[in-house]
């Protein structure tokens, strides 16, 4: 069965993109899951602004979705290329793979480039006909909580880093 993968980055600490993946059959349960952890009153779950409680209770609901997490870390790059090599990298695993749809989260001020670098990735790679991508907001797509989170955590360390670490199959230096 074919992956969907969620991706978020962290610049705090470093520069990390998460990519968390689902399969494709598992997103409809995994999005309610999801949904069921806002709040009254929220858009959308952002790990920054919720307590330690909750922190807790988002991550053992993502720990049981059972996502592949990858970590990519570009922090020795050049902060204009940070994003780049990490993309680069992403699209190369998701190509072997065979993952056939990429979500990112959408910010304007990056969203251009982002669709560049994607398009010189996905061919370099050969995965053009089949990686298809997209830029979402976080209230559009609940998923992107996911590597939001985890990209949280992992820049926080202590015991919220350990958390990932547990769920992370690699952390991938770029």
């Amino acid at each position: 069965m074919t992956s969907h993968v969620f991706v978020d980055e962290s610049k705090e600490r470093g520069y990390l993109v998460t990519a968390a993946a689902l399969l494709s059959g598992d997103l409809t349960s995994a999005r309610r899951a999801i949904r069921g952890l806002v709040l009254p009153g929220q858009r959308r779950l952002h790990f920054t602004h919720e307590n330690d409680g909750r922190r807790k209770r988002i991550l053992d609901t993502i720990a049981g979705l059972g996502p592949t997490v990858t970590i990519y870390d570009a922090s020795a790059h050049h902060r204009r290329r940070q994003r780049e090599a990490c993309l680069d990298a992403l699209v190369e695993d998701l190509s072997s793979a065979g993952t056939r749809m990429l979500v990112l989260e959408s910010d304007e001020s990056i969203v251009e480039l982002d669709r560049k670098t994607l398009y010189r990735s996905v061919r370099r790679h050969g995965c053009h006909d089949t990686l298809e991508y997209r830029h979402l907001r976080a209230f559009e797509e609940p998923l992107l909580a996911v590597p939001d989170a985890l990209a949280w955590c992992w820049q926080r360390g202590g015991h919220w880093k350990t958390r990932v670490r547990e769920m992370a199959e690699e952390i991938r230096t770029v």
